[in-house]
């Protein structure tokens, strides 16, 4: 059988009971090592795990996933996703090739950032659709997912904003010379989420548009959500483009309209409570 197994957002210790058991009696164990991290590395898994695990990156799973799958009608295979094994889409095809191949498979479950946001006191039925942030270069600057937030915004939900992960990314010039070079790992800051937000919101001002997003829109950014030293701030966007919330990951929210109890939530975690007292918080109540 495949398993799929969540190891949750923290550390070696998050992942299930369940799960556990079942990492330790597989033939072989895969952590997926490109849609997130943990605050510990491998090592510290295996250690605690008590198991030697294979790393796969995004090649292996989006081009080798039979090799995943070899055998894993004859024995047991685990693949372990740090949050939720359903998180990222990729998972998903695994399990259609799985079920194709007539491999049996079985999902263990963990903590998301997709509800453990809910840490900073917004109603996770209070958020609409998901948008993935990536990092701008100097000839690629899409905006696409900023319509996604401002229709959030006009329909008065929230926006989850999951932030860019470059790992084994390879230049463009190193592609087209199909050298197999990786650049180093980056992991976009809520800082750098808010930059290029603030860019998209002078873009449109200068195309004639008033957007819904501004300066003064009250935003959430999270850190390392679910370790020890995990870390939230709210303020205006502005203002989060200049908060240091120290190592990855991080995930910036964009609120809508807030009920008071989300509002008094958020005032724990404020930059400048001042913030929440102008005329838009005033509004999204």
């Amino acid at each position: 059988m495949l398993y799929l197994i969540g190891l949750g957002l923290g550390d070696a210790k998050d992942i299930t009971v369940k799960g556990l058991e079942i990492v330790k009696h597989c033939r072989r164990v895969y952590l997926e090592a490109y849609t997130s991290v943990l605050t510990v590395g491998k090592e510290a898994l295996e250690e605690f795990y008590g198991r030697e695990l294979i790393l796969a990156d995004r090649e292996t799973v989006e081009q080798e996933a039979d090799n995943i799958l070899k055998d894993a009608d004859l024995c047991d295979v685990a693949f372990l996703v740090v949050g939720d094994p359903f998180g990222a889409t990729t998972h998903s095809d695994l399990v259609l090739r799985a079920v194709k191949l007539g491999i049996s498979y079985r999902v263990i479950h963990n903590a998301s950032i997709m509800n453990a946001v809910g840490c900073c006191g917004l109603q996770l039925y209070n958020f609409g659709e998901t948008v993935s942030v990536v990092f701008w270069t100097d000839t690629w600057k899409p905006e696409s997912f900023f319509d996604k937030i401002q229709k959030n915004k006009q329909n008065g939900m929230h926006t989850l904003c999951l932030l860019d992960i470059k790992v084994k990314e390879q230049s463009l010039e190193n592609l087209m010379k199909g050298k197999k070079i990786y650049e180093s790992p980056r992991y976009m800051t809520v800082n750098q989420a808010a930059e290029q937000l603030l860019a998209i919101v002078q873009n449109r001002r200068l195309q004639g548009e008033e957007p819904e997003v501004t300066e003064s829109t009250l935003c959430v950014g999270l850190a390392r959500v679910g370790a020890m030293d995990q870390k939230i701030a709210s303020g205006t966007l502005q203002q989060l483009s200049t908060v240091e919330l120290g190592g990855p990951l991080h995930s910036m929210i964009i609120a809508g309209n807030m009920h008071p109890l989300e509002i008094d939530m958020l005032k724990l975690f404020a930059v400048d409570e001042s913030s929440f007292e102008d005329n838009e918080c005033q509004r999204n109540t």
